[in-house]
């Protein structure tokens, strides 16, 4: 009998063991969607791995999904594989830094009404799966104050147009553009194209990449 009584009690312990586990909550995903800015972001010392040792990985996993050269158009191709069949409940998406520098540098930037397109197209492809969407401004390309680099004004037209897409969509905005300006008229009294929040005028360095994590982490949590 107590031979029964003990087989019995160990199917039921291993049985309550396996319901405690299936009924376990899934952590929350978080996924960064960008260009080399995100990609850099899962380094070391990047925004992304600061940002986990700052939240509870048994309760949300954070995860990168930027490449380097990346422009909109790009994200929206691979926006299947590197961010909706992973069933996110969060997406911010970063990008628009390429999409102006390039038309610069190599004119295969982005034109303004495309972008926004592309942009409002990821927007619906990602809120239809039932995630939550961050919209980010670009950021900088050159960090002196007050409009003095030479790409500002169409920064800040493309930075415009994503403010107006989040207030169109009423989706939150982590507006880093106006953080990274606002940051350089404070911090950057030598006028300095770099050095400040990044190492080239774009990526970021030590200093930008904990700035940026202060100004996600509010929406994570």
């Amino acid at each position: 009998m107590n031979r029964y009584l003990k087989s019995g009690s160990l199917i039921a312990a291993v049985a309550i063991l396996f319901l405690s586990i299936a009924m376990k909550p899934k952590p929350k995903k978080v996924i960064f969607f960008g260009d080399s800015i995100t990609q850099q972001g899962m380094k070391a010392n990047g925004y992304i791995s600061l940002l986990k040792k700052q939240v509870d990985s048994t309760k949300i996993q954070l995860i990168g999904a930027g490449i380097g050269g990346n422009k909109v158009y790009d994200l929206y191709l691979r926006m299947e594989d590197d961010v909706l069949n992973k069933k996110p409940d969060l997406v911010f998406i970063y990008v628009g830094i390429n999409d102006v520098w390039h038309k610069a540098t190599s004119k295969t930037g982005t034109d303004y009404d495309k972008y926004l397109k592309f942009y409002q197209a990821l927007i619906n492809k990602i809120q239809a799966t039932g995630s939550k969407v961050v919209l980010c401004t670009p950021s900088v390309i050159g960090e002196k104050k007050n409009g003095g680099n030479e790409l500002d004004v169409e920064l800040n037209k493309y930075a415009d147009g994503i403010r107006a897409l989040a207030a169109k969509n009423n989706l939150q905005l982590c507006d880093l553009r106006k953080a990274f300006t606002d940051y350089e008229v404070a911090n950057n009294p030598e006028d300095k194209d770099r050095g400040i929040l990044t190492t080239d005028k774009v990526h970021l360095n030590e200093t930008g990449n904990k700035f940026v994590a202060e100004q996600m982490l509010p929406f994570i949590k």
